[in-house]
């Protein structure tokens, strides 16, 4: 698949549905991406949004909803924790809703990363 910048649309998107959760914004594969201490937990990559959560929940989200698949940012290459949320989900408000806090509740257990300051 060729490499597609991601719309300026869904950078908004992503910023406005986060900004009552305490994170940190960097680029990750040239795209915005989301911390909390020091772990990504979310974010854009070309047209799609892609999200860490629980490994014990992603069999069942994966079910549940068809459209997502696992994480691949190139080929051969599958993020383990993550999934790509298509536009048809992450536009449903509940479904994105849902998916972000359980990703949010996921990430805060997890041990900061060192040398990452929260911000």
């Amino acid at each position: 698949m060729k490499w597609q910048k991601t719309p300026q649309e869904l950078v908004v998107f992503l910023e406005k549905r986060l900004k009552n959760v305490k994170c940190q914004s960097r680029k990750m594969f040239g795209c915005p991406a989301y911390f909390i201490n020091g772990n990504m937990f979310v974010g854009a990559f070309q047209k799609d949004i892609f999200i860490r959560l629980p490994p014990g929940d992603i069999k069942g989200i994966l079910e549940k909803y068809a459209e997502m698949k696992p994480f691949k940012p190139r080929a051969g290459v599958t993020m383990k924790e993550y999934v790509v949320i298509p536009e048809a989900l992450y536009t449903r408000r509940k479904v994105f809703f849902e998916l972000l806090n359980k990703s949010v509740r996921y990430v805060r257990t997890l041990a900061p990363k060192k040398g990452r300051k929260e911000h």
